[in-house]
């Protein structure tokens, strides 16, 4: 899956939900439940190729509305809304049967929570910034992604990446703790500049 933040509708974007490439993105967000369904149930090698069709859903329902010209507002909002609920959702599965760390799942949550929560904040006090990800942000969602197949493939056909996989571990821990606070600073700096005279 690609970054997983908002991307801003193109010019001329429309409300339109029933587009195939937002029928697309609404096929991966009813996969999460799925997907949770099957780590639970110990059927991790289902969850992986789960996994790999929602990034391969992501990657194609970009494409299609790039081609067929069906930008849409609602599949801007929906797309990054489909891959941070599976994403997260796989996190902290993986963390309930034990494949990855519990207070790595709580790191992604936090951060994502974080995150959420200083944009309410903007947006509370009038503020309406543009949903543009840092790059950090953009790196952090490539380890979280890559650790998250690389954790369901391991576990799920019995494959010896345990080195390749801590390494992972480590390296998405430090990027989703320095992304969360790049958001972090970028926020107070625009609280700064709100409330000077």
């Amino acid at each position: 899956m690609p970054e997983a933040e908002p991307r801003p509708p193109a010019t001329g974007a429309t409300h339109n939900l029933l587009t195939l490439p937002n029928m697309i993105t609404l096929a991966r967000l009813c996969a999460v439940p799925a997907t949770i369904w099957l780590i639970v149930q110990r059927r991790l090698d289902l969850a992986f190729l789960l996994f790999v069709a929602a990034g391969i859903s992501d990657a194609l329902d970009g494409w299609l509305a790039r081609v067929r010209r069906a930008r849409s507002q609602i599949g801007a909002l929906l797309d990054p809304v489909a891959d941070k609920a599976l994403l997260v959702s796989v996190y902290v599965a993986l963390a309930l049967v034990g494949v990855l760390p519990d207070w790595l799942a709580i790191l992604v949550v936090f951060r994502d929570a974080v995150i959420v929560g200083g944009l309410l904040l903007l947006w509370m006090i009038g503020d309406r910034p543009e949903i543009a990800p840092l790059l950090v942000s953009k790196l952090n969602t490539a380890l979280q992604i890559a650790l998250a197949a690389v954790a369901l493939l391991a576990a799920g056909f019995d494959l010896p990446l345990g080195g390749l996989k801590a390494a992972l571990i480590w390296a998405t821990a430090g990027s989703t703790l320095a992304s969360g606070l790049a958001y972090v600073a970028q926020t107070a700096r625009r609280l700064r500049a709100g409330a000077a005279p």
